[in-house]
Order: structure tokens, then C-alpha cells, then sequence
């Protein structure tokens, strides 16, 4: 079975493809299916360039963004490690302050203790009562001097050792910034190439669009020709009816059945009734889907070729159920007007046609509605007699 849902292309296709089989006498059209076809290929062919190219594209704004991040994370790096260097500069500073103030101290204190020479010394031997007194003091004065030294020489380490950590930090941040900078050379490489594949991509879409176009101008000189045909055709059968007498919309009769019986009729009535729409102007191919799924085989051809070729009663008292009911052309629709309309009888007065959905309609009304060009007509499809 055909798909439920046809792409416009495929509808054009379907709609002139079938069309073309309606003319008589027949002619080679300037531009014809094979014209179509070769485009529509160019076309797929584009579309797969397109498709490629932008695959290319989505790759490279990956790779864009995710060299952005790493990028960003660079650049958070060297703000953190540059705010590690101020914060060690400032300890570096207050190590300074501080080694400065003992210094001054201890200076201040060995140049005291020079001035004062022995005399110090002699107080403190006076003041000892005993040896063993005297050179324990001396022992402190020399520790005291010792501990302000000591002090001094572990602020010169603590200070040594934040140089040192300042020093590794500015290194690491030298190796951050040179990464970053390859980096943002990275991104402009990979802007540099979006841009290419982006001018590659518009190219090839300019291409899609005028390949699209040459194809809807090949669908429009074929319909305009079809349409040339058609109306010469038309005339023709006009002029053949009105030397014969025949007129138009003479449908004579009364319904005579009572409905569907069983077999082979009643097989294309329920089928009627189980086969979808396979879209919108396509009333011909809904006809050919219901005999082919009653098991009676697919017939080609349009509405307009089932006409001419099995519908070949007026008189209603001829109509039976499963029969084909049709006109080569009606006024209602562009489409009509070159193609026709074609439904089946279902019995009971009663026939189906597909409009973009499966209608039930009576048949009186159906046959007042599309008989104002050419008389409606019935027979058997493929002039296969159900029973």
C-alpha cells in the first residue's frame, strides 16, 4: 500500500506521472519525468553535501566550545594564582617589617651593651655572691643575645621560603599565561575554519535553492504543456459528442439495486471502507489501493484514463455496487479541470471517493456536483465484472 502521508514531491510526481498517460493522440513534452528526475538526484546529491558539511560545522563548534572551557579554566587559574602571589607578597612585606624591628632591637642593644663595656660586667660580678651566681648571669646575657639572633635568623627563613613559593607561583603563572595563549590561537584557527565551512555550507544551500527551483519550473512547464494537451483533448471529445448527438451531463435512469451482494463486489465495499486516504488530490490512486487490497489487482492510470477507458454507462439503472463512477473533468478545482474525479459505488445509492479523507456521499448528489463539464459515466474497473 502507498504511505498514508506524500511529500509535495512526491504528490507533483504522482499527480503529472499519471496525467500523462491520459492524452490522446500523445505527445513528447519539451520537459518530461526524466528532466524532473535528473534534478531531483542533484537535488538528494546536494542535500547530502549539505548534510555532511553541516555535520562538519556542529563538530567544530564542539571542539569551539570545549577549547572555550578549557580556556576559561586557563584563565581562572592565572587570576588564582596571581591572587596567591599578592597574598605571599604581602606576607614576604610583613616578614620584612618585622625582621627590620628586630634588627633595630638587637642593634640597639649590642650598641648599649658596647657603650657600657666592662662596667656591666662588673655589676654583674658584684652582684653575684658567689662564682657559681656570676656565671650563670653571664650564661643568660649571652642566651638573651643568642634567642634575638635566633629570632631574627627564623624570620630570614620564613621570609626566604615566601621568596621562594612567589618565585615557583610566578613560574606557574608564566607556563598559564603562555597556555593561554596558544589557546586563543587555537580558537582563532577554529573561527577561522567555522567561517569556511560556514561560506561552503551557504554556497551549498544557494545551490539546494536554485536546484529546487529549476526542478518546480520542470514540474510547472510539464503541467502547463499537460494542461495544453489536456484542453486540445477536450475539445476534440466535444466535438466528437456534439457530432453524435451525445449531451453533456445527460445522466438518464434510476438506481435500481438494493445494495451490495457478496463475492467479488462485496470484497471492493469492504475495502471501501478499511482503505485510507493517500492524500489529497489523489482520488485515482485511492481506487487502485481498494481493488488491489480487495484482490483484484492495482490499476494504472488517473481518473481522467478510468473515463475513457471503462466507465461506459450514463443510465443509473446500470449502476452496481463495486462499480467504478467518474468524469475525465470538472470545474471545481485546477486539478479537476485537467485530471478529473473518480469515486466507487457502494450500493444503496450510496458511493466513497477519497478528498484528502474517504467521503460517503450519495450518488445524486455526487453526480450533480461534478457533472457540469462532462457527463458522469460507470462500469467495471479493468472491466472486471464483480458478482
Amino acid at each position: 500500500m502507498e504511505p498514508k502521508n506524500l511529500t509535495r514531491r512526491s504528490a507533483l510526481r504522482l499527480l503529472l506521472g499519471a496525467g500523462m498517460a491520459t492524452l490522446a493522440p500523445r505527445m513528447a513534452l519539451a520537459v518530461d519525468q526524466s528532466d524532473v528526475d535528473a534534478t531531483n538526484s542533484k537535488i538528494d546529491a546536494n542535500e547530502k553535501q549539505v548534510q555532511k558539511v553541516q555535520a562538519e560545522l556542529d563538530d567544530i563548534a564542539s571542539q569551539y566550545e570545549a577549547l572555550s572551557k578549557k580556556q576559561s579554566d586557563t584563565l581562572d587559574q592565572i587570576e588564582q594564582t596571581q591572587d596567591k602571589i599578592d597574598s605571599v607578597e604581602k606576607d614576604i612585606s610583613k616578614k620584612e617589617k618585622e625582621l627590620e624591628t628586630k634588627r633595630e632591637r638587637l642593634g640597639k642593644r649590642m650598641s648599649e651593651n658596647y657603650k657600657s663595656g666592662s662596667t656591666s660586667m662588673l655589676d654583674v660580678l658584684f652582684s653575684s655572691s658567689t662564682f657559681e651566681e656570676f656565671e650563670s648571669n653571664v650564661y643568660y646575657m649571652d642566651k638573651i643575645s643568642e634567642s634575638d639572633s635566633n629570632m631574627i635568623e627564623e624570620v630570614k627563613g620564613l621570609k626566604e621560603e615566601l621568596e621562594s613559593q612567589r618565585d615557583t607561583l610566578k613560574t606557574q603563572k608564566a607556563q598559564l599565561e603562555t597556555l593561554s595563549t596558544t589557546q586563543k590561537s587555537q580558537l582563532k584557527q577554529m573561527e577561522a575554519k567555522q567561517q569556511e565551512t560556514q561560506k561552503i555550507l551557504s554556497d551549498l544551500s544557494d545551490q539546494q535553492k536554485q536546484l529546487m527551483a529549476q526542478r518546480d519550473s520542470e514540474l510547472e512547464a510539464m503541467a502547463k504543456e499537460k494542461a495544453e494537451q489536456a484542453a486540445a483533448a477536450k475539445a476534440a471529445a466535444a466535438a466528437a459528442r456534439a457530432s453524435s448527438g451525445a449531451a453533456a451531463g445527460n445522466v438518464t435512469g434510476t438506481i435500481s439495486d438494493g445494495g451490495a451482494t457478496t463475492g467479488s463486489q462485496q470484497a471492493v465495499v469492504n475495502a471501501c471502507r478499511t482503505t485510507p486516504s493517500p492524500g489529497l488530490g489523489l482520488c485515482a490512486m485511492w481506487v487502485s489501493q481498494v481493488f488491489n487490497n480487495a484482490g483484484l489487482g492495482y490499476a494504472s492510470g488517473n481518473a481522467c484514463d478510468m473515463y475513457n477507458a471503462w466507465c461506459t454507462s450514463s443510465n443509473r439503472g446500470d449502476l452496481k455496487p463495486g462499480m467504478i463512477v467518474a468524469v475525465s473533468s470538472h470545474s471545481h478545482t485546477a486539478a479537476g479541470r485537467i485530471y478529473g474525479h473518480i469515486g466507487i459505488y457502494v450500493g444503496g445509492g450510496v458511493m466513497m471517493d477519497n478528498v484528502g479523507y474517504i467521503r460517503t456521499i450519495n450518488v445524486n448528489d455526487w453526480i450533480s456536483y461534478y457533472g457540469t463539464t462532462v457527463t458522469p459515466r460507470w462500469g467495471w474497473l479493468m472491466g472486471i465484472k464483480l458478482a
